[in-house]
């Protein structure tokens, strides 16, 4: 009881010291609650969504579903002659046909294409009673005839669409017309899909190319008839296993499954970035308690010398640290909830809708986040405990603070010193390794024992990057320079853990550009060495192929010297050693070899695009025994078995077509069926010689009236690569901008418990002569020299991974290292700032020190 009673003294006495290291708990079990809760959401969303939609059975072709968007770009579909079949089945209340698609764009009067620019797809089918399970009609009526269309509420508003506008549906059959008959509301979430629906023999011919089909069908149980029950009299009814039938139950866990990988694939990402701010958090948390430890020095030799024990003083103290986890986290995860909410109105903005009355909060959330923040306190304490307890009671007749405050143990920098090399030896043989597996063991041994080294022997390397930057920086400032530098080594130890939390972050800022900007420079270089095209023509971003009107169209455009259709077509191909392995065989026009050039090690690749010869990757002829002259068994998965002869083998050392097996379209389409062959995946186009300018605004020209296809020439290929990755660094970039926040916190921690700490010493300065002005001038810089030691370490040592991560790169042919020394430079220049402005309140507090009372202070 006395323990607690001492606690919570001290834990009240010095809850102002506190304040900031309880919001580095909270913003990070915030981070850590808001992203279950968030995904937790996202869950139960897609979930009603998936159990509302679902019927009691649904009978589809087998093998649909595995495309989103099919080669062909027509769903695999089953005659209507299903529909009665089970709708005779034992225990069927009744059965109707659908149509589904998702590989369909819908654009307005204007060309606009109407779908999600979120990733969302676009859905197209019959309006049917199934529907109405999670759909009403709230404006109109649904389509009667090839003259209508019906589209979701959503939608609508987004575009600003109404009842009489016009849409074009443009899918691979062809482009049709209609106009808007009614407007379709979600009774439950939609999460940003644009739905459209089109009357049955319309959907029929425009999405599936023929009449008397269907995507499936969906039956509907008799009262007391289970799922199960039902499925085992359709399949009897049906005969045989041309069909994969799916209870309702089995169909939501089958789309759970799916949508379930993306959200486990963005919860753990985001889960890491939340364990990174915890990691920097600790040090914040390390330094406070540190620094009270020191100024209760004599308050702790008195406790001891009335005969508290060493067990009662260290238990103290940990119980501060329970008291200050646990308010951390309960704010921490009351703020979680807000920022889930947060980040679902985030996503409402950019199309993706969540619905507040879907926010789940498990049970487990707010116990994940309340454990989470008392462990990480209690274990971020323990140091500062042990050495409390270690305090004698003849440390009552010393001022505060202990002389190994000052110092960095030798065994300490040692351990550090042997950290680091080990982590620099690992990153060498990242370097060195002849496989990227073996790299990437050596790459994160080699980030972890340096990120541990340099956490380590900090107190060693603040005593000489301090000196070094005071050499370069503060001694314009002169006396005041002197002081804060002075101040900055005086204790290198939580210098060192200050600057530590501000190099975590800004390590892997450094890492993440050093690499971003080596990949977009190895492209970039490929690209010049490889790419001997003009143009790309491809989708926006979603992977479907071109549609056969939009390629008629790029073809007619004047002033091509040639246009190149390019495909893949799954295939089973047998080697003479009688190894079968399923591959994607390239067909494209014998123009692509001058579209894109290969390095051909063995034959003639002009060959391969000729009757029954193909060619094949240097990676598999070594692997299979492949020569020139051979003969492999190709099994189109769309069509028949050829026998093609290998007319060249082709260097893998590329990132584009890695791998590849080419053969000729005329070759393809001689196995491949005409309805069965797929849609070009991407068209390449060469302009006739000084007509580059003309050729590519009439091939944009010509394009315009489908804009899910971008054309490009090679500065906008080069310029999309760029923003992609620039916008993936982006996200990364404020993930990690928590960490970094966490770590200001720090240094506007660790000099406010310094400005306490330093009371009396600040009085006697003042009363000497130093100026308020000249005080606040002192902090300031001694703050600005801690954020720039923190991003010197942080900076050398992201370079460092960066580096050896583009060596692991390079086993992959992204051979070109380039170090971003604009942005190198602009984080270290912004550091100064930061540390410049996390001085500012506790410069402000000391100026305004009484400094009679300051002088008068208890040491």
């Amino acid at each position: 009881m006395t323990v607690w009673k001492t606690s919570m003294r001290n834990f009240l006495a010095h809850k102002g010291r506190m304040a900031l290291s309880a919001v580095a708990v909270m913003l990070s079990v915030a981070f850590v609650c808001g992203t279950l809760v968030f995904t937790d959401t996202m869950n139960t969303t897609f979930d009603k969504l998936f159990a509302v939609t679902s019927p009691d059975l649904t009978v589809s072709p087998k093998g649909s579903g595995d495309d989103e968007q099919p080669a062909d770009g027509k769903p695999a579909s089953l005659p209507a002659s299903v529909v009665a079949e089970a709708a005779q089945a034992d225990g069927a209340k009744g059965a109707e046909g659908a149509v589904f698609s998702m590989a369909v764009t819908v654009v307005d009067a204007d060309n606009k294409n109407m779908g999600s620019e979120t990733g969302a797809p676009t859905i197209s089918g019959n309006w049917t009673e199934n529907e109405l399970r999670s759909m009403e009609i709230t404006s109109g009526h649904a389509p009667r005839g090839p003259g209508d269309v019906m589209v979701d509420a959503d939608t609508a508003e987004k575009h600003g669409l109404k009842l009489g506008d016009e849409l074009r549906t443009i899918t691979a059959v062809g482009d049709s017309r209609a106009r808007i008959s009614g407007i379709v509301s979600f009774t439950v979430t939609n999460p940003g899909a644009a739905v459209v629906y089109l009357d049955t023999a319309t959907a029929q011919k425009q999405l599936l190319g023929a009449p008397d089909v269907f995507s499936h069908v969906s039956v509907t149980a008799e009262p007391g008839v289970s799922d199960t029950e039902l499925k085992k009299s359709v399949a009897a009814a049906l005969g045989g296993s041309a069909y994969r039938l799916q209870t309702q139950q089995e169909a939501t866990d089958a789309n759970k499954d799916s949508m379930g990988a993306f959200l486990d694939v963005m919860k753990y990402a985001m889960l890491g970035f939340a364990g990174i701010a915890l990691l920097v958090g600790v040090f914040l948390i390390v330094n406070t308690f540190s620094m009270l430890v020191a100024q209760r020095t004599r308050e702790i030799g008195l406790m001891r010398a009335i005969g508290s024990s060493r067990k009662q003083v260290n238990r103290s103290v940990l119980v501060e640290a329970v008291l200050l986890g646990i308010v951390g986290s309960l704010l921490g995860v009351a703020a979680g909830v807000g920022l889930a909410v947060g980040l679902m109105k985030l996503m409402g903005a950019v199309g993706m809708e969540l619905s507040t009355g879907d926010l789940t909060v498990a049970w487990t959330t707010p116990a994940v986040g309340l454990a989470l923040g008392v462990v990480v306190t209690v274990l971020a304490a323990y140091v500062p405990a042990r050495r409390a307890g270690k305090v004698s009671p003849m440390a009552a007749l010393r001022d505060a603070g202990t002389p190994a405050d000052g110092r960095s143990g030798w065994v300490r920098a040692g351990i550090g010193l042997v950290l680091t090399a080990g982590g620099a030896a690992a990153l060498w043989a990242t370097g060195q390794a002849g496989e990227a597996s073996e790299g990437s063991l050596f790459l994160a041994l080699g980030v972890v024992l340096t990120l541990l080294g340099f956490i380590v022997i900090g107190p060693l390397l603040a005593g000489v990057v301090v000196r070094a930057l005071g050499a370069v920086v503060l001694r314009f400032f002169g006396p005041v320079g002197r002081l804060a530098e002075r101040n900055a080594l005086r204790n290198p130890r939580r210098t060192g853990a200050t600057g530590a939390a501000l190099m975590i972050g800004l390590a892997l800022v450094a890492c993440l550009s050093v690499v971003g900007s080596s990949m977009v420079a190895s492209a970039t270089e490929e690209l010049d060495r490889s790419v001997g095209a003009d143009f790309i023509v491809q989708d926006s971003g979603t992977g479907r192929p071109i549609v056969p009107q939009a390629a008629e169209a790029a073809r007619a455009v004047p002033g091509l010297e040639h246009i190149t259709d390019y495909t893949v077509l799954g295939a089973r191909v047998t080697a003479p050693d009688g190894s079968t392995v399923d591959e994607g065989v390239v067909a494209a026009d014998p123009t692509y070899r001058q579209d894109v050039r290969r390095t051909v090690v063995a034959g003639d690749l002009a060959r391969a695009y000729g009757t029954g010869a193909m060619s094949v990757g240097d990676v598999y002829a070594e692997r299979h025994g492949v020569e020139v002259g051979d003969t492999l068994r190709v099994a189109f998965k769309a069509g028949r078995t050829a026998e093609l002869k290998v007319a060249a083998i082709t260097s893998d050392e590329t990132n584009i077509d890695k791998g590849a097996m080419y053969t000729a379209l005329t070759t393809a389409t001689t196995y491949v069926p005409a309805d069965r062959m797929p849609q070009n995946l991407a068209m390449f186009g060469k302009a006739q010689e000084g007509k580059e300018k003309e050729a590519y605004t009439a091939l944009k020209s010509a394009l315009a009236a489908y804009p899910v296809y971008k054309v490009q020439n090679q500065a906008d290929f080069k310029q999309d690569l760029k923003d992609q990755i620039g916008q993936l660094l982006n996200i990364v970039y404020g993930l990690l901008a928590l960490a970094i926040i966490v770590a200001v916190l720090g240094v506007v921690n660790t000099l406010a418990l310094s400005v306490v700490e330093r009371t009396r010493e600040i009085g006697l300065m003042r009363a000497i002569g130093l100026s308020r002005r000249q005080l606040r001038r002192m902090i300031r810089l001694e703050s600005v020299v801690i954020a720039l030691f923190g991003a010197l370490l942080g900076l050398g040592l992201g370079m460092g991974w960066g580096t050896s991560a583009q060596k692991l790169l390079a086993l992959e042919g992204l051979n070109v290292l380039e170090i971003p020394w604009p942005t190198i430079a602009t984080v270290f220049f912004c550091s100064a700032l930061v540390g410049l402005l996390a001085a500012l309140v506790p410069a402000f507090r000391a100026g305004r020190m009484n400094v009679l009372n300051a002088i008068a202070t208890d040491g």
